[in-house]
């Protein structure tokens, strides 16, 4: 594995008070975007430019200065599907990184609003979110991103917010409809007052971008931008700070895990077993059991597994209705990995399946799948140890082609 030092740019948003589309745009040109830029760019969409206007003035949110950037729009009766949309961001001359991004951001918030009214996606017909000034906010978030080099966005919990909005939809209750399914699998707190702390278009952006979440990573620090709400809450200053920095690594196969954990003291080794088999089936990277001492001298088990960040959220779900676990731990581990593949090789045992692994492209080894040793063995009458030693020297790296 190379232990070759590189960078990353990395932009993350803290999202204590909330996100929506405007507040990201604000933060991002806060890091250092230029208004001007930001223009220049948008104006390679097909909106007539007499649309919509843009500023960005700072101002204050409970005594804290942020950049506020607002979308001053012209034409409030044009309302558009989301073929239309997306059809319009791919004939742009935006950057091709800049037109995957706000397509990749449109899509998620699409597929929200399909699950929520119960009609194909291609068909969603966009209100609020398809006015321009989204189509700005999602567009102008991937611009600025773009501008700013950002490789990976990390996002803090998002706040539910409580209480009702009005809507095109009428009185919907907070967090709306299409914002809760976009906010499904991603880390949630109720630690706040009232009001829409997250919009749609904030939770799509954060559902389409983010690779991590939680607590700010290691980085070095280099630009802290805010970007304020269109109103004060009672709590809180209504502000998404963003943290822009590089971190440095050694290695490829660096990524970040999640390891869960619970103690178990009243479950069967069979029910056990099938949680294990459960957890594999759903995302998780790895499941093991260690024996422990519980408390009143009992002997119970530490279930843990590794899983992405993304999938923390299900499979603690699962542990938590399939075993009698009432809570998890769960921390966030750094891993370094190798590159890994199945492939099927004939041997004079007929196909077998062999586990390779490879360091920056140079293969290191290849192991037989041990339920096809498990299987040449019974049908040929030979212990499964010599099966496995005669093909684990066929694919040893001189063996393997």
């Amino acid at each position: 594995m190379s232990n070759e030092r590189t960078t990353m740019t990395i932009l993350y948003l803290d999202c204590q008070a909330g996100i929506s589309g405007d507040m990201t745009v604000g933060a991002l040109i806060d890091l250092g975007v230029p208004l001007e830029h930001l223009r220049a760019e948008l104006a390679k969409l097909a909106l007539p430019a007499d649309s919509y206007a843009l500023s960005a003035e700072r101002t204050e949110r409970r005594h804290v200065t942020a950049l506020k950037f607002d979308v001053a729009v012209h034409d409030h009766h044009t309302h558009r599907h989301y073929a239309g949309i997306d059809a319009m961001i791919a004939g742009s001359s935006l950057s091709d990184p800049v037109k995957e991004t706000s397509r990749r951001i449109f899509r998620r918030l699409a597929e929200a609003e399909a699950r929520v009214h119960g009609v194909p996606v291609e068909e969603v017909h966009f209100h609020e979110v398809g006015a321009v000034d989204s189509i700005v906010d999602i567009v102008g978030t991937a611009i600025c991103l773009d501008y700013l080099g950002v490789e990976e966005v990390r996002v803090s919990a998002l706040p539910l917010g409580g209480g009702f909005i009005e809507t095109a939809h009428g009185r919907l209750p907070v967090p709306a409809p299409a914002t809760a399914e976009l906010l499904q699998g991603l880390p949630v707190h109720g630690a706040c007052g009232e009001g829409e702390r997250v919009t749609p278009t904030g939770a799509a952006i954060v559902a389409a971008l983010a690779t991590g979440f939680g607590r700010q990573p290691a980085m070095r620090l280099e630009r802290i931008g805010s970007g304020a709400g269109g109103r004060d809450f009672p709590d809180c200053p209504n502000i998404l700070r963003a943290f822009l920095g590089t971190a440095e690594t050694r290695c490829e196969g660096d990524e970040e895990v999640i390891v869960a954990e619970t103690n178990i003291d009243d479950s069967t080794p069979e029910l056990l077993g099938y949680v294990m088999e459960r957890l594999l089936d759903e995302g998780a990277l790895d499941v093991f059991f260690t024996p422990v001492q519980m408390k009143k001298n009992r002997p119970g088990v530490l279930l843990s597994f590794l899983c992405p960040p993304e999938r923390l959220g299900s499979l603690a779900r699962l542990v938590l209705a399939e075993t009698s676990a009432i809570g998890l731990r769960h921390y966030t581990a750094s891993r370094i990995t190798l590159e890994r593949c199945v492939e099927e090789r004939e041997t004079p045992f007929g196909a077998v399946r062999f586990k390779l692994v490879f360091d920056g492209g140079r293969l290191l080894r290849a192991a037989p799948e041990y339920e096809d040793c498990r299987r040449i063995a019974r049908e040929r009458g030979i212990p499964c140890r010599e099966v496995m030693e005669r093909l684990s020297a066929m694919g040893s790296p001189a063996g393997v082609a």
